[in-house]
């Protein structure tokens, strides 16, 4: 029986017990308070659910991860990267690209970014844990992605292209700055073919875990009362180097 969370706290099973079919589904009920996800982010889990379902909990085995330094810079991009005239912006839109994000892709039925789920993250964008990076061209916003930053690590989310390549460009600049401002890894969750032609690989679990506490202490923390303070979370150097990028550093 999959476990109910009922506790005022967040207190998560180990993710060894998360199921192998559907891969990662480890508990369902709980919240989406700020203090709940940063709790789950760091044992690697996550939230995904449909608005007919309660809150779901995964910690899928393997992990999908992108080291920065991996990021798959093919000659098309790059042409894109240089001439293509994208303006890279950090956290200036976040609300309208977790709309564009939840938006139902072609041949789709729904969205699992629901309204709570729209809430619950714009609640860390306001405390400063989840960003957003938009691809503007011609004054447009065309694409771009959200998630969490934490430390050396990016927990990303979704992802959306109004125009080719667009989410490309936003994944390419995160990736530059992490690489060469301390960051480490990138979370992509779920093993998707698009995610691994651009350098994401799998690794087990258990080492996702291990990454996450050594870069992601205790101490480098501090969620005593999430309720009535913000918290306080590694900070992040990468992240304002994500908008800096020039042409010829491509």
């Amino acid at each position: 029986m999959l476990p109910w969370l009922s506790s005022p706290q967040p207190i998560f099973p180990s993710t060894d017990l998360a199921l192998e079919s559907p891969n990662g589904l480890l508990a369902a009920g709980g919240e989406l308070s700020p203090h709940w996800l940063i709790h789950a982010y760091r044992k690697g889990i996550f939230p995904w659910y449909s608005d007919d379902e309660p809150i779901l909990w995964w910690s899928p085995n393997p992990r999908m991860v992108l080291q920065p330094a991996q990021f798959k810079r093919r000659r098309s991009l790059v042409k894109r990267l240089r001439h293509g005239g994208f303006i890279v912006t950090v956290d200036q839109q976040f609300e309208n690209i977790v709309k564009a994000c939840a938006a139902p892709r072609s041949g789709e039925p729904g969205t699992w970014i629901n309204q709570d789920m729209r809430h619950a993250y714009q609640r860390l964008h306001e405390l400063g844990i989840a960003h957003s990076i938009e691809v503007h061209l011609e004054g447009q916003l065309v694409g771009g992605l959200y998630g969490l930053a934490m430390g050396p690590i990016f927990f990303g989310e979704s992802m959306f292209s109004q125009v080719p390549d667009a989410s490309k460009i936003a994944l390419a600049h995160l990736a530059h700055a992490m690489q060469h401002h301390e960051g480490k890894l990138i979370d992509c969750q779920m093993h998707t073919p698009h995610l691994a032609s651009l350098g994401a690989t799998t690794v087990a679990r258990k080492t996702f875990i291990n990454y996450l506490e050594k870069w992601l202490p205790n101490e480098a923390f501090n969620l005593t009362n999430m309720t009535n303070e913000a918290p306080t979370i590694p900070g992040s150097p990468w992240l304002g180097a994500i908008a800096s990028g020039h042409s010829s550093e491509w």
